[in-house]
């Protein structure tokens, strides 16, 4: 897949900040990682933790009957995509 899909993915996401999915976040972070990007990520039940070369963000996951993450997470993820150089909140 070519950066300029994942960029679009991460644009997508940005239009619909209330209604993102903890799946959304991890596809962009894998296909980063297949990107050569240097990514980790760790769940410890309540939250998970992704790294992206470095830069750090979290996503609250122990909300019980919802799919859907708080805007509050997926506005850090996208501060992070902002400073990698993968979003720019102008396009």
């Amino acid at each position: 897949m070519a950066l300029k899909q994942i960029k679009d993915r991460i644009r997508e996401v940005a239009a619909r900040r209330k209604n993102v999915r903890l799946v959304d976040i991890e596809w962009v972070v894998g296909q980063l990682a297949l990107h050569g990007f240097k990514t980790r990520s760790r769940n410890n039940g309540h939250q998970t933790m992704f790294s992206i070369d470095g830069r750090r963000f979290g996503v609250c996951t122990h909300h019980a009957g919802s799919s859907q993450i708080k805007s509050a997470y997926v506005d850090r993820f996208l501060e992070v995509k902002i400073d990698l150089g993968l979003y720019d909140e102008e396009e």
